[in-house]
Protein backbone atom coordinates (compact mmCIF):
# COMPACT_ATOMS: atom_id res chain seq x y z
CA UNK A 1 0.00 0.00 0.00
CA UNK A 2 3.22 2.40 0.54
CA UNK A 3 4.96 1.85 -2.41
CA UNK A 4 1.78 2.51 -4.93
CA UNK A 5 -0.18 4.67 -2.89
CA UNK A 6 0.63 6.46 0.05
CA UNK A 7 4.15 7.32 -0.83
CA UNK A 8 2.80 9.28 -3.59
CA UNK A 9 0.34 11.07 -1.07
CA UNK A 10 3.50 11.72 1.47
CA UNK A 11 5.36 13.39 -1.61
CA UNK A 12 2.22 15.86 -2.41
CA UNK A 13 2.30 16.69 1.21
CA UNK A 14 5.91 17.34 1.70
CA UNK A 15 6.50 18.87 -1.81
CA UNK A 16 3.17 21.20 -0.85
CA UNK A 17 4.39 22.02 2.93
CA UNK A 18 7.99 22.88 1.46
CA UNK A 19 7.04 25.04 -1.65
CA UNK A 20 5.31 27.12 0.62
CA UNK A 21 7.48 26.96 3.91
CA UNK A 22 10.85 27.84 1.38
CA UNK A 23 9.18 30.26 -0.86
CA UNK A 24 11.00 33.34 1.01
CA UNK A 25 14.72 31.73 0.79
CA UNK A 26 14.02 30.12 -2.83
CA UNK A 27 13.57 33.75 -3.45
CA UNK A 28 16.13 35.09 -1.72
CA UNK A 29 18.20 32.20 -4.13
CA UNK A 30 16.67 33.86 -6.75
CA UNK A 31 17.70 37.16 -6.36
CA UNK A 32 21.45 36.35 -5.47
CA UNK A 33 21.55 34.40 -8.68
CA UNK A 34 20.60 36.73 -11.39
CA UNK A 35 22.83 39.47 -9.46
CA UNK A 36 25.74 37.12 -9.58
CA UNK A 37 25.91 36.57 -13.25
CA UNK A 38 23.73 36.74 -16.41
CA UNK A 39 21.23 34.19 -17.43
CA UNK A 40 17.66 32.97 -16.09
CA UNK A 41 17.50 31.59 -12.75
CA UNK A 42 16.04 28.24 -13.05
CA UNK A 43 18.32 25.53 -15.29
CA UNK A 44 16.12 22.83 -17.22
CA UNK A 45 17.49 19.76 -18.15
CA UNK A 46 16.05 16.65 -19.93
CA UNK A 47 15.86 13.61 -17.55
CA UNK A 48 15.10 9.96 -17.25
CA UNK A 49 11.90 9.75 -15.12
CA UNK A 50 9.46 6.34 -14.60
CA UNK A 51 9.36 3.95 -17.28
CA UNK A 52 12.06 5.96 -18.63
CA UNK A 53 9.71 8.67 -19.96
CA UNK A 54 11.67 12.12 -19.90
CA UNK A 55 10.76 15.14 -18.23
CA UNK A 56 12.55 18.34 -17.31
CA UNK A 57 14.00 18.29 -14.21
CA UNK A 58 14.41 22.17 -12.58
CA UNK A 59 17.09 23.38 -10.60
CA UNK A 60 18.47 26.39 -9.72
CA UNK A 61 20.99 27.57 -12.06
CA UNK A 62 24.96 27.40 -10.74
CA UNK A 63 26.60 27.33 -13.94
CA UNK A 64 27.53 29.62 -16.79
CA UNK A 65 24.93 29.98 -19.46
CA UNK A 66 27.85 29.18 -21.81
CA UNK A 67 28.34 25.43 -20.35
CA UNK A 68 27.79 23.18 -22.59
CA UNK A 69 23.82 21.60 -21.98
CA UNK A 70 23.70 18.23 -21.91
CA UNK A 71 26.97 17.14 -20.50
CA UNK A 72 27.64 15.53 -17.63
CA UNK A 73 29.67 17.33 -15.08
CA UNK A 74 32.18 14.63 -14.92
CA UNK A 75 32.78 15.00 -18.75
CA UNK A 76 33.66 18.36 -18.36
CA UNK A 77 37.31 19.67 -18.55
CA UNK A 78 37.69 21.50 -15.12
CA UNK A 79 34.08 21.91 -14.29
CA UNK A 80 34.54 24.50 -11.47
CA UNK A 81 35.37 26.83 -14.31
CA UNK A 82 32.11 26.62 -15.35
CA UNK A 83 30.26 27.02 -11.76
CA UNK A 84 29.25 30.72 -10.96
CA UNK A 85 30.25 31.95 -6.97
CA UNK A 86 26.46 31.69 -5.88
CA UNK A 87 26.15 28.45 -7.64
CA UNK A 88 29.33 27.27 -5.98
CA UNK A 89 27.70 27.46 -2.58
CA UNK A 90 24.27 26.50 -3.93
CA UNK A 91 26.36 23.26 -4.60
CA UNK A 92 27.97 22.58 -1.97
CA UNK A 93 24.82 23.05 0.54
CA UNK A 94 22.56 21.23 -2.31
CA UNK A 95 20.40 24.07 -1.84
CA UNK A 96 20.14 24.00 -5.91
CA UNK A 97 17.88 21.08 -5.93
CA UNK A 98 15.37 23.13 -4.15
CA UNK A 99 13.15 23.72 -7.32
CA UNK A 100 12.78 19.74 -7.79
CA UNK A 101 9.92 20.18 -4.64
CA UNK A 102 7.76 21.55 -7.95
CA UNK A 103 8.70 18.49 -10.09
CA UNK A 104 7.90 16.12 -7.26
CA UNK A 105 4.81 18.11 -6.26
CA UNK A 106 3.45 17.21 -10.22
CA UNK A 107 4.16 13.74 -10.00
CA UNK A 108 7.89 13.37 -11.70
CA UNK A 109 9.92 12.62 -8.78
CA UNK A 110 9.89 11.35 -5.43
CA UNK A 111 11.53 13.06 -2.12
CA UNK A 112 13.10 9.65 -1.70
CA UNK A 113 14.11 7.46 -5.29
CA UNK A 114 17.32 7.08 -7.34
CA UNK A 115 18.04 10.31 -8.82
CA UNK A 116 17.50 10.82 -12.55
CA UNK A 117 19.79 9.90 -14.97
CA UNK A 118 20.38 12.30 -17.87
CA UNK A 119 18.90 11.00 -21.34
CA UNK A 120 22.23 10.51 -22.42
CA UNK A 121 23.81 8.78 -19.58
CA UNK A 122 22.87 5.30 -21.17
CA UNK A 123 25.36 3.39 -18.75
CA UNK A 124 23.83 4.12 -16.03
CA UNK A 125 20.02 3.47 -17.19
CA UNK A 126 21.65 0.26 -18.76
CA UNK A 127 22.72 -0.72 -15.41
CA UNK A 128 19.42 0.57 -13.54
CA UNK A 129 17.48 -2.12 -15.76
CA UNK A 130 18.73 -5.23 -14.19
CA UNK A 131 17.17 -3.72 -10.91
CA UNK A 132 14.86 -2.60 -12.01
CA UNK A 133 15.41 1.18 -10.80
CA UNK A 134 13.94 2.56 -13.96
CA UNK A 135 10.67 1.71 -12.83
CA UNK A 136 10.11 3.89 -9.87
CA UNK A 137 9.99 7.75 -10.22
CA UNK A 138 13.38 9.09 -9.38
CA UNK A 139 14.30 10.70 -6.04
CA UNK A 140 15.28 14.18 -5.00
CA UNK A 141 17.66 12.00 -2.72
CA UNK A 142 18.00 8.50 -2.20
CA UNK A 143 20.03 5.99 -0.84
CA UNK A 144 23.04 5.90 -3.45
CA UNK A 145 23.06 9.32 -2.58
CA UNK A 146 24.31 8.67 1.19
CA UNK A 147 26.23 6.01 0.28
CA UNK A 148 28.81 7.73 -1.73
CA UNK A 149 27.05 10.25 -3.88
CA UNK A 150 29.62 11.85 -6.31
CA UNK A 151 32.76 9.38 -5.73
CA UNK A 152 30.54 6.19 -6.76
CA UNK A 153 30.93 4.36 -10.06
CA UNK A 154 28.14 3.70 -12.37
CA UNK A 155 27.89 0.17 -11.62
CA UNK A 156 28.27 0.64 -7.51
CA UNK A 157 25.73 3.71 -7.96
CA UNK A 158 23.43 1.10 -9.76
CA UNK A 159 23.53 -1.22 -6.80
CA UNK A 160 22.80 0.61 -4.32
CA UNK A 161 19.46 2.36 -6.48
CA UNK A 162 18.42 -1.39 -6.60
CA UNK A 163 19.04 -1.95 -3.05
CA UNK A 164 16.83 0.53 -2.71
CA UNK A 165 14.29 -0.56 -4.59
CA UNK A 166 14.41 -4.32 -2.53
CA UNK A 167 14.16 -2.30 0.73
CA UNK A 168 11.57 0.60 -0.01
CA UNK A 169 9.25 1.45 2.37
CA UNK A 170 8.33 4.21 4.94
CA UNK A 171 10.61 3.36 7.42
CA UNK A 172 13.66 3.07 4.62
CA UNK A 173 12.28 6.23 3.19
CA UNK A 174 12.88 7.94 6.25
CA UNK A 175 16.29 6.24 7.24
CA UNK A 176 17.36 8.00 3.58
CA UNK A 177 15.48 11.47 4.20
CA UNK A 178 17.40 11.66 7.66
CA UNK A 179 20.32 10.07 6.22
CA UNK A 180 20.27 12.93 3.62
CA UNK A 181 20.53 15.73 6.03
CA UNK A 182 23.70 14.44 7.81
CA UNK A 183 25.26 13.88 4.81
CA UNK A 184 24.68 17.34 3.46
CA UNK A 185 25.21 19.33 6.84
CA UNK A 186 29.06 17.54 6.20
CA UNK A 187 29.20 17.50 2.29
CA UNK A 188 29.99 13.93 2.25
CA UNK A 189 30.46 12.90 -1.66
CA UNK A 190 30.43 15.88 -2.72
CA UNK A 191 33.05 16.39 -5.33
CA UNK A 192 33.09 18.28 -8.43
CA UNK A 193 33.41 16.64 -11.46
CA UNK A 194 30.66 13.92 -10.68
CA UNK A 195 30.64 10.30 -10.83
CA UNK A 196 33.49 8.50 -9.82
CA UNK A 197 35.55 11.61 -9.73
CA UNK A 198 36.87 11.01 -5.84
CA UNK A 199 38.26 7.75 -7.12
CA UNK A 200 40.06 9.57 -10.21
CA UNK A 201 41.60 12.07 -7.68
CA UNK A 202 42.83 9.32 -5.16
CA UNK A 203 44.12 7.71 -8.34
CA UNK A 204 46.23 10.64 -9.89
CA UNK A 205 47.30 11.25 -5.87
CA UNK A 206 48.82 7.46 -6.19
CA UNK A 207 50.14 8.12 -9.90
CA UNK A 208 51.95 11.07 -8.48
CA UNK A 209 53.22 9.62 -5.46
CA UNK A 210 54.56 6.79 -7.65
CA UNK A 211 56.75 8.95 -9.87
CA UNK A 212 58.05 10.87 -7.34
CA UNK A 213 58.75 7.73 -5.45
CA UNK A 214 60.59 6.62 -8.76
CA UNK A 215 62.36 9.83 -9.31
CA UNK A 216 63.83 9.83 -5.77
CA UNK A 217 65.13 5.94 -6.34
CA UNK A 218 66.89 7.24 -9.28
CA UNK A 219 68.86 9.95 -7.45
Amino acid sequence: MYKHFLKRVFDFLISTFGILFLSLPMLIIALAIKIDSRGPVFFKQKRVGKGKKHFNILKFRTMRIDTPHDAPTHELSDPKRWITKVGGFLRKTSLDELPQLFNIWVGQMSIIGPRPALWNQFDLIEERDKYGANDVRPGLTGWAQINGRDELEIDVKAKFDGEYIEKMGFFFDCKCFFGTITSVLKHDGVVEGGTGEMKKQKQAVTNENGENEKKEANQ
